[in-house]
């Protein structure tokens, strides 16, 4: 019997068949959009890890990446992206670019996604992922990431994946009125509290969403990385 030529196909239907189980595992933690599960679905989680790290794409914990950041567990990068209540025409800041997977997870969602990054490096490798996965409505920039992207504002959705020590001033300026921001507050080290922010008119009614541990939101462009 001739032998079967394995042509990297398989590998591909191995990582469905587990993206899928995940799916099923982001509901039993409360994800009930379907819009937003079908988008964590698309995403290929290993694509945005280091090879060593494959193996572990799609367990429910976070993993370091380069420069000592980290991505998420899958389950909280669910729960923000669910908070944020996106529909199909917003336009959307993510401050902390990361390893892009945040990023992606949300092109499959809105018009177009704005991304601040302050690490050079991290930054290129997630224009690379970007480009391969043809994800033409994610924008890029390399800077700090608290002074948001004015030039591009006002945003209907702002999502914030490092912890400020309190609410950045010139984010919830670049946010529109009705529009949602979800954004990591408190001390660098300790447990801090997940926030979705309504703006108003008068300001921001805040809701707390969870308990979390973000890397904390640092100043400036970094001088190496």
């Amino acid at each position: 019997m001739a032998g079967r030529t394995d042509d990297g196909g398989g590998d591909e239907d191995r990582d469905r068949v587990s993206r899928a189980g995940f799916t099923l595992g982001l509901r039993r933690h409360g994800i009930r959009d379907l819009r937003v599960l079908s988008a964590m679905e698309q995403v290929s989680r290993k694509m945005f890890l280091p090879a060593h790290l494959h193996s572990d794409a799609y367990t429910d914990r976070a993993l370091p990446i380069e420069c000592g950041q980290t991505i998420s567990q899958p389950s909280l990068v669910a729960m923000m992206t669910e908070a944020l209540g996106t529909q199909p025409g917003d336009r959307v800041l993510e401050v902390g670019t990361g390893s892009g997977y945040q990023a992606a997870v949300l092109s499959k969602l809105v018009r177009e996604v704005y991304t601040i990054e302050r690490f050079r490096s991290l930054l290129s490798l997630a224009e690379e992922r970007f480009a391969a996965l043809r994800l033409s409505n994610i924008m890029t920039k390399l800077d700090d990431g608290a002074l948001g992207w004015p030039e591009k504002a006002p945003f209907d959705r702002i999502v914030v994946t490092a912890a400020a020590p309190e609410v950045p001033d010139a984010l919830v300026a670049q946010l529109k009125v009705g529009g949602v921001m979800v954004v990591p507050v408190g001390p660098a080290g300790s447990v801090q509290t997940l926030l979705k922010l309504v703006r108003t008119p008068e300001g921001c009614t805040p809701t707390v969403l969870a308990e979390v541990r973000f890397v904390p939101m640092v100043a400036g462009v970094a001088s190496r990385l």
